[in-house]
């Protein structure tokens, strides 16, 4: 099979340039995971051996798909391509080589809960304000530490960090990072930022490991480099420097996660880095129409930070890209959500052909609430993770104690969970005789009557015995034997069935359903160890890009911008389009900052295949307060010629921004165009609190006894009422019988198409 007959030539040219240092510029929607894939597979075709090629990626979903396209041409030799996240890989290596810098090769992973609970102990032990320091800014201090190789003994000797450690009044910062580097050291743990800061430090300390895989890893493939930070670059740098069989795959226009630790130099300079660099440009989007490249073109192109490249699309020029403008953020919702409806009617849609994105998570309330009105059914993606619900946590939290006893964070979670007695004094006392005799608190419940009174030793004796026998039936038993040993054995089962509310059912649901989730894995053919160790690593490795996002469940998705980067849809809608929202405030301090917002827009628009809805409200609430917004600047970007505007309701008078503009709208609705300066901003710009009274007093007040009409029968030239837009007269009816739509001409905010089973109106007697 000829594999690749299929590429274009830019594509084709990528692929065949095997040898030395390569960077794959890959627009939106250009085929890179096929390029990135077929790469691969002709490497091995060429007889190089699968298992000296690294391919590193951000999701477990990616790996995945790109492992099963590289099976589909070579074969099974795609099992032994060392492939995965850059945290799966690294926690392989340092799997095996963990001695080499003091910790045991099976210690434990704590994820970002565990850290934060670990600091919120520690700050409680140092007694200091966890208002100031709060274990949100404590965590991302120290992560931010780390993704920049910046040890504590670094951290604690740079006269910089200090000083703005102290002017904010956080001296102890320094403190509380070296307490908790000790603290995850002497429990056999390694929190994520570790994976990559401990590959750093045993790359650089034992030269004789990085001959090793420098060796070994004879051919580097980085996806999505854009995305990389300072110790994710350095890593790679390394490894590739004997032969420098390095391909990196990217695109600068997509680099959105700068608050993660993602430096975009990476890509922007990678050319300094390697001169004789072959630079392969993917301009051809297979995706979206003319119009929504041509949008996201004409965006982009006000970012002065970028690398040159010329995308285009050869598909249909589709329809403009309409722009939606509400009074408020709840009649946005309301809108999008009647946009939703007729567009699946009109096109014979599925639900989940469309997705909803915004900014931040706050803005789900307003769509939401719109949709559940209309009865749309929707997913939230990127809440609450399964694996981050509690009584998976702590059953898990069972499994890590079982093969780390050492595991502080675990042993604090379920020592008494089911309840057994011990008490927050006994976990006290546990805690001081461990700190003042140097051992772990499992060390200390082994030899309980030492250390604790007669009742108190009895109980986490008993505690400790079972488990110690839980490590004995793993080292016998497969993942799933030893899982459901586990939560019987513990009273966690027990516990949760006992439970017979709502909630309790849920929870005795979800644990089930890890238990078969574990029987899955237990029974895979395509893996040699299946015990319940190897389980806890894959899933402590899940990215929050690997949250259930089934492309075949039937429902609209929504979710944040971040959320979305990698997916795409007939149809998105991007909401909330106002300053200081998109862009964000945070945002608009340096134009580093704004041109990262940009991305983020880019990004968003480019997920859309066919259709493109943005919008934005006039008035929004803010910490409890209505205040008028001004439409995003990104919209004045876009020029108008592959717009359509629209407004859903007329606006407050406060904000006379769009008068003209929208007296000449409401003259031209069949041309659907506007040109001039819709988007020119408010003058002067207003950013006063409205009133809620006065803006009731200038909405029409609906007729006293007001209800709906039986408008099955209703005809053109009858006058009718609606709640909010006032009165008006019907000049046209279309559609056939449950989908009829009716343009209705209201004096007070002029001509609009409403959907008659939702429409709600009062027709008036002759």
């Amino acid at each position: 099979m000829d594999f690749l007959a299929g590429l274009n030539t830019s594509q084709k040219q990528a692929v065949e340039q095997t040898e030395g240092p390569v960077m794959i510029i890959a627009g939106a929607g250009s085929g890179k995971t096929r390029v990135i894939t077929y790469r691969v597979a002709h490497l091995i075709r060429k007889g190089v051996d699968p298992f000296n090629v690294l391919v590193l990626t951000f999701t477990n979903k990616a790996a995945k798909e790109m492992r099963n396209r590289i099976s589909s041409v070579v074969g099974s030799e795609a099992k032994n391509i060392w492939m995965g996240t850059f945290h799966s890989v690294f926690a392989k290596i340092l799997r095996v080589e963990a001695n080499k810098i003091g910790y045991p090769n099976n210690f434990t992973i704590y994820d970002t809960d565990d850290s934060k609970s670990l600091i919120k102990t520690i700050l409680k032990e140092m007694s200091l304000d966890d208002k100031l320091y709060h274990h949100n800014f404590v965590y991302g201090r120290i992560s931010n530490a780390k993704n920049n190789l910046i040890s504590v003994q670094e951290y604690q000797q740079n006269e910089t960090i200090q000083a703005e450690d102290f002017t904010s009044g956080r001296g102890f910062l320094g403190k509380i990072y070296e307490t908790y580097v000790n603290r995850c050291f002497k429990a056999g743990a390694m929190d994520f930022d570790d994976l990559l800061f401990k590959t750093n430090v045993l790359l650089k300390e034992h030269p004789d490991v990085l001959y090793k895989y420098q060796n070994k890893f004879k051919y580097l493939m980085v996806d999505e480099y854009q995305d990389t930070n300072f110790s994710q670059y350095l890593i790679v740098k390394k490894l590739a420097a004997i032969r420098e069989n390095l391909c990196v795959v990217g695109d600068d226009a997509q680099s959105i996660y700068a608050f993660r630790g993602a430096n975009i130099q990476n890509i922007l300079n990678f050319q300094k880095d390697y001169p004789d660099v072959k630079v392969y440009k993917l301009e051809q989007n297979y995706r979206s129409t003319q119009n929504i490249v041509n949008v996201a073109n004409s965006i982009i192109a006000n970012n002065k930070n970028q690398l040159e490249k010329n995308v285009f699309s050869d598909n249909e020029i589709g329809e403009k890209i309409k722009i939606t403008r509400s009074f408020s953020d709840n009649e946005e919702g309301k809108s999008v959500a009647e946009s939703i409806i007729q567009e699946r009617g009109n096109n014979n849609l599925e639900w989940k052909s469309f997705a909803i994105l915004y900014r931040t998570n706050a803005q789900s309330r307003s769509m939401e609430e719109g949709l559940r009105k209309l009865n749309v059914p929707y997913k939230i993606y990127g809440g609450l993770s399964f694996y981050q619900r509690k009584e998976i946590k702590d059953l898990i939290a069972y499994f890590r104690l079982t093969f780390n006893p050492s595991d502080e964070e675990a042993f604090k979670r379920v020592i008494n969970y089911p309840a057994r007695g011990i008490g927050k004094t006994t976990l006290d006392r546990i805690i001081l005789a461990a700190d003042q005799n140097q051992k772990t608190l499992f060390e200390i419940i082994c030899d309980a009557p030492k250390y604790l009174e007669n009742r108190s030793a009895m109980a986490v004796e008993s505690f400790a015995t079972a488990i110690q026998s839980f490590a004995v039936v793993a080292k016998n038993s497969n993942a799933y034997d030893t899982a459901l040993h586990i939560a019987q054995q513990s009273g966690l089962l027990k516990d949760l069935y006992s439970d017979k509310s709502v909630e309790g059912l849920n929870r005795y649901e979800n644990i089930q359903e890890l238990l078969n989730g574990i029987k899955e894995f237990s029974e895979r053919e395509d893996i040699e160890e299946r015990s319940l160790d190897i389980f806890m690593q894959d899933i402590a490795l899940l990215t929050n890009d690997d949250n259930d996002k089934d492309p075949n469940k039937d429902t609209v998705s929504l979710m944040t911008i971040h959320s979305s980067k990698g997916l795409e849809y007939p149809q998105v809608y991007i909401v909330g389009l106002e300053e200081n929202l998109f862009p964000s405030q945070m945002a608009l301090n340096s134009r580093a900052d704004l041109e990262e917002e940009r991305r983020l827009f880019y990004v968003a628009i480019t997920r859309a295949e066919k259709r493109l809805h943005l919008s934005y409200a006039t008035s929004r609430f803010r910490f409890g307060t209505l205040i008028n917004c001004e439409p995003s600047r990104f919209l004045d970007e876009i020029d108008a010629k592959y717009l359509e505007l629209e407004f859903t309701q007329k606006a407050p008078r406060e904000n006379t921004s769009f008068g003209d503009e929208r007296n000449k709208w409401q003259s031209k609705t069949s041309e659907k165009t506007v040109q001039g300066d819709f988007f020119s901003k408010p003058k002067p710009p207003t950013t006063k609190p409205i009133s809620t009274t006065s803006l009731l007093a200038k909405a029409h007040v609906p007729t006293p006894g007001f209800a709906p009409s039986d408008t099955s029968k209703l005809q053109t030239g009858q006058e009718v009422e609606h709640e909010r837009f006032g009165f008006g007269k019907v000049i046209n009816l279309e559609g056939s019988k449950g989908d009829i739509k009716a343009t209705v001409f209201f004096k007070e905010i002029g001509q609009k198409q409403l959907l008659l089973k939702y429409a709600k109106l009062r027709i008036l007697e002759n």
